[in-house]
């Protein structure tokens, strides 16, 4: 053997030690005990509730996204903090972490903060999809959390233009000399009926994918969730029926076990769509007492 294949060899053995010193820790080590409350009925929406005091915290390592382009390198948020309930009907995550910035508007240089819950939409034990987003027959359910989507709920409607863009000055809109159906071509989202733009009641989005790019807005939103930021601190609600009736969703009970992923987005940091972190999967049991 030359000695050029010999110190290829070697670099190729120590990429794939280095590879191996930062892959990370298998998912199913790490446990999130959902616990049985009782008291409440419906959606589980307040992150100061007192119930999340006993539920077990986990704190779950975030990734950099290095496999979709526009890659993240080095993401804003390096944990999250965990906790989860269910009252027999609804569980719900209380998801924390650290932001100095309160991201909540959406204008054309600056995005919102994000936080994502994936769980297999059909889950077996011992079964290990693809934690980005499945792959083809591994259907993911998706629950995403917008800060923006909050605000707009929290103002009753759709931010002013002015509110925006103070200093913007327009002669005349599209919608004040054309009819409604001339005009949509000049709306954006909103002229195309983008389910995005769709006046919303909830800040939580229900998605579902397969892979990369199918990513796809459910037809039934079932989810719920509200989050708060203090002190340079995001406390955020996302909550789910355990039993939803769509075949989009898990079908879960007090006592299964699936499993949970998690994804962050630091507005801030100018991180949006694939500029986000990551995590593993992690083990969730809900408590099999059935408040």
């Amino acid at each position: 053997m030359t000695l050029n294949r010999l110190a290829m060899l070697a670099t190729v053995t120590g990429t794939l030690v280095a590879v191996a010193a930062v892959a990370p820790v298998a998912a199913q080590e790490t446990v999130l005990d959902a616990i049985a409350i009782s008291g409440s009925i419906g959606p589980l929406t307040d992150p100061d509730a007192a119930y999340w005091k006993d539920a077990p915290a986990v704190n779950v390592a975030m990734q950099p996204q290095m496999i979709a382009n526009p890659q993240n390198q080095d993401p804003a948020v390096k944990e999250l903090t965990i906790r989860a309930v269910h009252n027999g009907q609804w569980f719900a995550f209380l998801i924390e972490w650290a932001d100095p910035t309160k991201n909540d508007r959406l204008v054309v240089d600056r995005f919102g903060d994000q936080v994502a819950v994936e769980i297999p939409a059909s889950y077996k034990p011992g079964d290990m999809p693809n934690p980005m987003m499945g792959g083809p027959g591994e259907r993911m359910h998706i629950m995403q959390w917008r800060a923006a989507f909050q605000n707009d709920i929290a103002t009753k409607g759709e931010p002013k233009i002015g509110d925006l863009y103070p200093y913007i000055h327009v002669d005349v809109y599209p919608d004040e000399v054309l009819r409604a159906t001339d005009a949509s071509a000049y709306r954006g989202a909103v002229g195309v009926d983008n389910p995005i733009s769709r006046p919303r009641r909830s800040a939580v989005l229900d998605q579902m994918a397969e892979g990369f790019g199918t990513l796809t807005v459910e037809p039934e939103q079932q989810s719920d969730g509200r989050g708060v930021w203090a002190d340079g601190r995001w406390r955020v609600v996302i909550t789910h029926p355990l039993a939803a009736g769509d075949p989009n969703d898990p079908m879960l009970a007090p006592g299964d076990e699936t499993l949970a992923a998690f994804a962050v987005w630091e507005g801030g940091a100018r991180e949006v769509g694939s500029r986000k972190a990551w995590s593993d999967w992690v083990k969730l049991k809900l408590d099999a007492r059935n408040q």
